[in-house]
């Protein structure tokens, strides 16, 4: 086959939803048509090494092998491509330059050191074209203080909360229960419901385990809604759906169980909701995106409150890509099957570079 385009999918990452991101890793490599493009796996690991399969085909080709996913990626001589710059670790053998002879990378990172502009930035000095939000976008999004403080700036509703940095009282104006978060992470890690007062500072712990700035919540009243919106000057949102969660460890929440495992969630298409509602939170979440300037594709987490108003909660700029995996479930029932989707964000990533490259700096 020729003409195929040459994807680089990287996954795993230093972040502790190193596991999340290999599985939803997994999805994106069965799932990209062999027909039209070469893949190869690069596996971040947890110490920060970067590192390809094992295996070699055909003398040049570098074979990554993904729990049984073999994609093949032509080699190139070193220092010849644009990822020579990469200053990835010195024993991440072969990984430049297999980097500088892809046609885009598919970021499959979650949390820190992956989801939040570093892995982009690093990639921006290489030159190499990657799928998804931007350094900005990723930087911001990833941060519930500032993305809120971004759309609020907007005039777009958000959750209410408060912010505790290390030396700030640990308090909040809020009834209880409410949710205490990292600011900087994700896939609902290091996250508990506080219900007491005597809850509260464990809670805080937990959270400044993953983070030293952390978020409390307050308990939105009303049904939980999750939109996907997808494309860079003109983006779109999906049909919105509604989360029903039920997890396995006792929570009444959207914990880890629910996301994660098999049966931990119902998710509703549409949502149970009038069609204004809908419609309302479609229109949010694609100010949202705009607002904060991403691209690609982003997952925009709402609460339609028992009031009627629309407040956006979170936007995850890399949401996950498991077979339970939100984000593809909605498009699918919006008319994009998960193979037409992926493709679509691979052109979005090229498009993006093209349009890029011709600014002058």
């Amino acid at each position: 086959m020729t003409g195929r385009l040459r994807v680089a999918v990287l996954m795993g990452g230093r972040s502790s939803e190193h596991e999340i991101s290999l599985a939803s890793a997994r999805s994106v490599l069965e799932a990209l048509d062999p027909e039209r493009y070469e893949t190869v796996a690069i596996e971040i690991g947890r110490d920060g090494t970067w590192s390809l399969g094992t295996g070699t085909r055909s003398g040049e080709l570098v074979s990554a092998t993904v729990h049984g996913q073999i994609g093949p990626v032509r080699g190139s001589d070193p220092g010849t491509g644009p990822a020579e710059t990469l200053p990835v670790p010195a024993s991440s053998g072969g990984v430049t330059e297999t980097l500088a002879d892809v046609d885009v990378v598919f970021p499959v990172l979650h949390g820190p050191f992956g989801e939040d502009g570093t892995v982009q930035g690093l990639l921006e000095l290489a030159g190499v074209p990657y799928v998804g939000a931007g350094v900005a976008a990723s930087a911001v999004c990833m941060d519930k203080d500032l993305m809120k403080a971004v759309l609020r700036a907007r005039g777009i509703p958000v959750t209410r909360s408060v912010t505790i940095r290390e030396g700030d009282p640990i308090d909040h104006p809020f009834d209880y229960p409410v949710f205490v978060k990292p600011a900087r992470l994700g896939s609902s890690v290091g996250i508990s419901k506080v219900r007491t007062p005597e809850e509260l500072e464990p809670a805080v712990a937990l959270a400044r385990r993953h983070d030293d700035k952390v978020l409390v919540e307050e308990l939105v009243r009303g049904v939980e809604v999750e939109c996907g919106v997808l494309g860079n000057k003109q983006p779109v949102a999906s049909i919105p759906g509604e989360i029903v969660p039920h997890g396995f460890a006792g929570a009444d929440w959207y914990d880890y169980s629910a996301k994660y495992d098999e049966g931990g969630m119902n998710l509703v298409i549409p949502p149970c909701l009038p069609e204004q509602q809908i419609r309302r939170v479609q229109e949010i979440s694609v100010d949202a995106f705009i607002a904060t300037e991403c691209e690609g594709m982003a997952r925009v987490d709402c609460f339609v409150h028992e009031n009627g108003e629309v407040l956006v909660n979170e936007l995850n700029t890399i949401p996950g890509f498991t077979a339970t995996s939100v984000y593809a479930k909605l498009f699918e029932a919006s008319g994009v099957p998960y193979p037409e989707l992926l493709a679509r964000l691979v052109e979005l990533g090229l498009e993006r570079h093209r349009r890029r490259s011709r600014l002058l700096y």
